[in-house]
């Protein structure tokens, strides 16, 4: 049986009002780092740039988000978010947005 990889970091918990503009713009993760969007509370719409994409990120619905894929977040009214990093793909089971 393989272990499902551990975050080996975590962005601080945001608001709708305290997510940073930075997330809110085209921007990407390192080479070699994946990202998991998880939503605390609330709904978010996670969008990419190529190939065009749209998801909806909710707390039974977390958002993987590949290396260096270009990427932005839109809050859908209140909610509350975190993103973990991975170096190796997170492992999501039925998850619609396991991109």
């Amino acid at each position: 049986m393989t272990l499902a990889p551990s975050p080996y970091g975590a962005s601080p918990i945001f608001d709708e009002q305290s997510l940073p503009e930075a997330l809110r713009k085209d921007h990407r993760t390192k080479a070699g780092t994946w990202g998991l969007l998880r939503v605390l509370d609330g709904e978010v719409r996670l969008i990419f740039l190529d190939p065009p994409s749209e998801h909806l990120v909710t707390p039974d619905n977390p958002g993987i988000i590949p290396p260096q894929a270009s990427h932005y977040v839109v809050p859908l009214g209140h909610m509350t978010m975190q993103v973990e990093f991975y170096r190796e793909r997170p492992s999501l089971r039925g998850s619609v947005s396991d991109g």
